[in-house]
């Protein structure tokens, strides 16, 4: 049964608050990782641990800028330069200075939410701005921020071997709101790992292609 099909209330809007927690908490793990987990693959992404936490920063970042123009753009992303450092590396605009250690890579996921967070509180509701997955408004854009969130950290507890559980609460608020035809009655955060491919579901296989719907929600 997918979410769409239910009778449930609507769930609440997906906020600024919200995007906050999931940085806070994220952070909250990954300063318990040894300086030398970094050079690690990240779960079952070919990036290294580094480089997925710059490669959230940078979604992070881009979210927020995308917002950014007094008349967003609805056709195209905010052209900011961007390039892969390696092959099969991530390609960034954002990226933590080395000399600074582990203590600095996570400063610059820091600030990368706390841009986001900015943006979400301070733009009007009616703005609309590009995304691949779909024009969106501010919840939207924070909602795409905590998946990004919830999800590279999952990979990169994985790849430290720490614990990573996020609030049920939060997972089940942004499924509802990017991914809507996704199962009701299953745990949220199983749920959020299987729409992002990354966990088999109630006997359903592990998504090799996914996406979410970031478009408006009326």
């Amino acid at each position: 049964m997918s979410r769409s099909a239910e009778s449930h209330p609507t769930p609440s809007p997906v906020g600024a608050d919200d995007l906050d927690l999931a940085v806070r908490l994220a952070l909250a793990v990954l300063r318990k990782a040894p300086p030398a987990a970094w050079d690690g693959k990240a779960g079952s992404l070919e990036w290294d641990c580094w480089e997925t936490v710059e490669h959230l920063s940078d979604d992070l970042f881009a979210y927020a800028a995308q917002l950014g123009p007094r008349k967003p753009p609805l056709d195209t992303e905010v052209p900011f330069g961007w390039e892969s450092h390696r092959p099969g590396g991530p390609a960034l605009t954002v990226r933590a200075n080395r000399e600074a250690g582990p203590a600095g890579l996570l400063q610059v996921l820091e600030a990368s939410g706390a841009l986001l967070v900015a943006m979400v509180r301070t733009t009007a509701p009616e703005v609309r701005a590009y995304h691949v997955f779909g024009v969106s408004d501010a919840e939207g854009f924070a909602a795409m921020g905590v998946v990004e969130t919830l999800v590279h950290t999952h990979d990169l507890a994985q790849g430290i071997g720490l614990g990573w559980n996020p609030p049920a609460d939060l997972c089940a608020r942004v499924l509802a709101r990017l991914f809507p035809d996704a199962p009701a009655a299953t745990d949220p955060w199983t749920t959020l790992l299987w729409a992002t491919g990354r966990a088999e579901l109630d006997g359903r296989s592990r998504l090799t292609t996914w996406r979410w719907d970031g478009t408006v929600r009326a």
